[in-house]
């Protein structure tokens, strides 16, 4: 599912430059999948897009993220400022999580006060770094009401769809929804995921002559150091200028 945008605006068949009908249905089409108070995508749209996401995946073999936001002791905010500055509170971080990611990545409230994001083409790195992004910013940036100062947190899960990890659609929203309660379990204002369990495996004396032997590489030395392992990308590359993440300037 693509998003909405001008590129998609269908032509107006007798070539006018101005058409008031195709207006009108532009207009609906943003209405239906639109969250009405933040103007994040909606739980129509974030169901039908994350199908689409994770058949992406499984065709391309490159990982999908999903991430479930929710933010800490809402209620409290209702309750003490109103539910006007309950509003409030949406609106911002909604602002926030659209300018903590990017413009590929689909944005929606999923209800009160949680939001969820999909990261096509996002590996598990990239995923932790965005979520602690946007917790990070939603923790300093208060909402101020009336002179009020209303101060935030936010617990994320996080789930990945990817060649290792098959979900359908309910799975990937259950293991993301897990991870949030996890979240929340262990104090708030912090992100949780699965963590990578790598086996270790033990390479004996005979089998590393045996590989150089095979390859003709140098006589085992002994330990590699870390930059042994180091590819060509450095950590900037994680942010490539084609994947448009926004700048961490401000």
């Amino acid at each position: 599912m693509r998003k909405l945008s001008a590129s998609n605006r269908p032509e107006c068949p007798v070539g006018e430059p101005v058409c008031a009908v195709i207006d009108e249905v532009m207009s609906l089409r943003d209405q239906v999948v639109t969250d009405p108070l933040t103007g994040l995508y909606n739980v129509r749209y974030f169901r039908a897009a994350l199908d689409q996401e994770l058949e992406r995946t499984e065709r391309t073999q490159v990982a999908t993220a999903l991430m479930m936001i929710d933010l800490d002791h809402f209620k409290q905010v209702n309750d003490t400022w109103g539910h006007e500055a309950g509003n409030e509170v949406l609106k911002q971080t909604a602002r926030i999580i659209r300018d903590c990611t990017r413009k590929l990545d689909i944005q929606c409230r999923y209800g009160g006060e949680e939001f969820v994001v999909i990261l096509p083409s996002t590996e598990r790195r990239l995923g932790v770094q965005v979520a602690e992004r946007i917790r990070q910013n939603i923790e300093d940036t208060p909402v101020m009401v009336n002179g009020d100062v209303i101060r935030l947190t936010t617990s994320i899960g996080l789930a990945f769809h990817s060649a290792e990890s098959l979900f359908d659609a309910s799975g990937l929203i259950a293991c993301a929804d897990e991870y949030l309660y996890e979240a929340k379990r262990g104090g708030r204002n912090r992100v949780c995921y699965s963590q990578l369990h790598t086996a270790d495996t033990a390479v004996t004396g005979e089998e590393k002559d045996a590989f150089h032997d095979l390859f003709g590489g140098a006589p085992d030395s002994g330990d590699m150091d870390e930059q042994d392992f180091a590819g060509e990308d450095s950590d900037d590359d994680w942010m490539a200028d084609d994947q448009d993440w926004p700048d961490d300037s401000d």
